[in-house]
């Protein structure tokens, strides 16, 4: 028996890739001011195009494919379960800027998303873990951050970026043609 989505027909997995009706939302925003410090949560920020965020210490280069980080919501509970925590984890410790919820974010990889009513995103990769996650989290920090670490993206349109905003699939039209 042949499966629907399955076979030779690969133009159907196309368009369930191409297709992500849902929409997120920003739920936090952080900035690191100063190296090894710890991030301070905003209401709003400043997206620079092809830049960072304002206030944010991080260098990056123009074009730069991790330009700002991101982390979905709900792995904010699954971390901590693995490190046998009642309470989801503080995304301040996660050291990502944005937190968004609604949506699957490894749906976006390689996609571009509008986040409010100005910011495009070109979403670049994943943000695997990092030994800080030891010092942020306690001994398991590292790997109950594997697999959850989010995504990576780089600014196409800045603008103003608020908690709360949208976050959207843009059309297949606004998608950028591979590099």
């Amino acid at each position: 028996m042949a499966f629907p989505f399955f076979g030779d027909d690969k133009s159907k997995i196309a368009q369930m890739l191409a297709t992500l009706p849902q929409q997120g939302r920003v739920e936090w925003i952080g900035i690191r001011p100063v190296r090894r410090e710890p991030l301070v949560s905003l209401p709003e920020v400043e997206v620079l195009t092809d830049a960072r965020l304002h206030g944010d210490h991080a260098r990056v280069k123009a074009g730069g494919k991790r330009q700002v980080t991101l982390i979905q919501h709900e792995h904010l509970q699954a971390v901590a379960g693995f490190l046998g925590r009642e309470e989801p984890v503080d995304p301040g410790r996660l050291r990502r800027n944005l937190v968004v919820s609604g949506l699957n974010l490894l749906a976006l990889k390689n996609r571009r998303v509008q986040l409010g009513e100005e910011v495009i995103l070109e979403v670049t990769g994943e943000c695997h873990p990092c030994s800080r996650m030891e010092e942020e989290l306690g001994p398991g920090g590292y790997n109950a951050m594997r697999g959850h670490g989010g995504l990576t993206a780089r600014i196409i349109q800045g603008g103003l970026l608020r908690v709360g905003d949208a976050v959207r699939l843009l059309p297949a039209e606004a998608q950028a043609a591979p590099e």
